[in-house]
């Protein structure tokens, strides 16, 4: 139990964090800077200030707390179909790449710095090798990327968390417990990570749909939202599985029913929740981060400042120059496996794309977290000497490929000219003006079974069909108004209502059949949940 003492400091550090997030998120939209940079920044500036509150970040506060829905919620809004279409390319960055990464890190701490070997250095290589979600998802979708850009770059992020959190067991097994694993080893504790923690996710989200059939109450509804990512990421964790592919799993599923099983009253609400939530999450996040440099600092004694210093520089640009060099055979052999193998017709993919792709590997909690939660002692008793500067490495390449990179992201995303690209104006066109067709289909067969009752509703829905028709492709119309007694208005609002439904059957339909993308289907499906509640609030009696 906590005492009053304690929970009022609680109260305090909490509600520091979220002023801090507030303000210097303000700041970030006026510099026009991704917030992440700007709050890490403010973190690490507001850490040298004296007799501000030391918030220590806690490794289980990241995994179990802010972990599950920050996964839940980026996995969201990644669009299935792109996730599926990229899944060789985010396959040869979620393991390959992580793999790679390892063995590099191990190799250049054995040999390059001193107070590391090889086993050591494998640990570092597992701790940093993974992408941050959060960090790829806010900054690559601001920076207006082409979209199979950003698509790869949230399906990698998603997915090595998994391979990198195996690569840090089987580290922590060789430095803790003196025990190598084998390849088969490796390999069977990878399959079974994958498999059973995607079978876990799937399997509460096909539960948690059926249930949902069953509720139409917002505030419920919300409740159980927030349970869900929870409840996967420990099942998957309870299972030795990984819990990070069960959210993953779980959230997509549940994105893709989400069309069907929410109202459109409680998917709005719903939607503003996790918007604030994921929001405060994430600053509270990146803030944690900046203020964690006292801490990194003083379990390092032996080295001075500026040999610090140096090691972070190097090692940095050793991470990124090792993502760089995987990246560009990579994508080849990602090329290859699609049209020769997969046999799909493609492009094949250019230098200034898989550049960008190299250079956006920026680092965040994930990895910090994973860094303070090593052991102090090994099994023997001894003192693991490497973990305060496996601590400090890491938190500098956080630093260096988050503040770094993701500021020097716009301009040469602006010099390589692919700045403002996007592959969904077009299919979203498309996708409205079938949807509108059907909806007037739906018109004229309602009006052909009313006969010449309620003519002028049916005109007057149609005119406005017609005009947004028109917006799209269409022919222009004329719009009438009439004043209606309550009872035809109430015809009116059911066949809009109708109408609308007709539209958001036409849209599902369109993104089931792999010809519309679930960013487009948000983008349109919010239009339609605020037409049908804006007709669900003027029934009249």
């Amino acid at each position: 139990m906590f005492g009053s003492a304690g929970v009022h400091a609680a109260q305090t550090v909490f509600l520091l964090l979220l002023v801090m997030v507030a303000v210097f998120a303000i700041v970030a939209r006026r510099l026009n800077v991704s917030y992440p940079i700007v709050l890490v920044v403010a973190g690490l500036l507001i850490s040298f200030v004296p007799h501000v509150p030391r918030i220590p970040l806690n490794p289980d506060l990241v995994f179990l707390i802010f972990l599950p829905p920050l996964l839940y919620s980026s996995a969201w809004v990644t669009s299935w179909r792109e996730f599926r279409e990229n899944l060789v390319s985010i396959t040869m960055l979620a393991v390959g790449l992580v793999a790679f990464t390892v063995w590099g890190v191990a190799e250049f701490a054995d040999r390059f710095i001193t107070l590391l070997d090889w086993k050591s250095g494998f640990v570092l290589g597992a701790v940093v090798a993974t992408t941050d979600a959060i960090a790829a998802t806010s900054i690559a979708r601001s920076l207006g990327l082409p979209r199979r850009i950003v698509d790869i770059l949230e399906g990698e992020s998603l997915v090595n968390d998994a391979t990198g959190l195996l690569a840090l067991e089987f580290g922590l097994r060789m430095v803790v417990q003196g025990n190598t694993p084998t390849a088969g080893e490796a390999l069977a504790r990878l399959l079974y990570l994958i498999v059973a923690g995607i079978g876990i996710g799937l399997a509460i989200g096909v539960i948690m749909a059926w249930c949902e059939r069953f509720i139409d109450d917002g505030p419920i509804e919300i409740v159980l939202s927030l349970i869900v990512p929870y409840l996967a990421y420990l099942a998957g964790e309870e299972a030795h599985a990984s819990g990070v592919l069960a959210v993953v799993a779980c959230g997509l599923y549940m994105s893709r029913k989400s069309v069907t099983i929410f109202s459109p009253t409680v998917r709005t609400q719903v939607y503003g929740v996790w918007g604030a939530l994921t929001f405060i999450l994430n600053g509270v996040v990146f803030v944690l981060i900046g203020l964690q440099l006292p801490y990194v600092l003083a379990g390092i004694r032996d080295l001075s400042r500026t040999t610090l210093l140096e090691y972070g520089a190097i090692f940095s640009i050793i991470l990124i120059a090792l993502r760089l060099l995987w990246i560009f055979p990579a994508a080849q052999i990602a090329y290859l496996i699609r049209t020769r193998i997969l046999g799909k017709t493609e492009q094949r993919p250019g230098a200034r794309s898989v550049f960008v792709v190299g250079w956006t590997g920026m680092r965040g909690v994930i990895a910090l977290a994973a860094a303070i939660s090593l052991p102090e002692t090994l099994a023997s008793g001894a003192p693991f000497a490497a973990r305060n500067l496996i601590v400090f490495l890491t938190f500098s390449v956080i630093l260096v490929t988050l503040v770094l990179q993701g500021l020097t992201l716009p301009p040469l995303i602006r010099a390589l000219g692919l700045s403002g690209a996007s592959g969904t104006n077009a299919e979203e066109c498309d996708a409205r003006r079938t949807m509108l067709e059907e909806a007037l289909d739906y018109l004229d067969t309602e009006r052909a079974m009313d006969g010449g009752n309620f003519a002028h509703v049916y005109d007057d829905l149609t005119h406005r069909y017609r005009h947004r028709l028109a917006a799209v492709g269409g022919t222009d119309g004329v719009n009438d108004e009439h004043e209606h007694s309550p009872a035809t208005y109430n015809r009116l609002r059911a066949i809009a209502q109708g109408a609308v439904q007709a539209e958001r059957r036409a849209m599902i339909r369109l993104r089931d059949e792999g010809h519309l993308s679930d960013e487009a289907l948000r983008s349109m499906e919010r239009e339609l949940d605020l037409q049908e509640i804006r007709y669900e609030s003027a029934a009249l009696d």
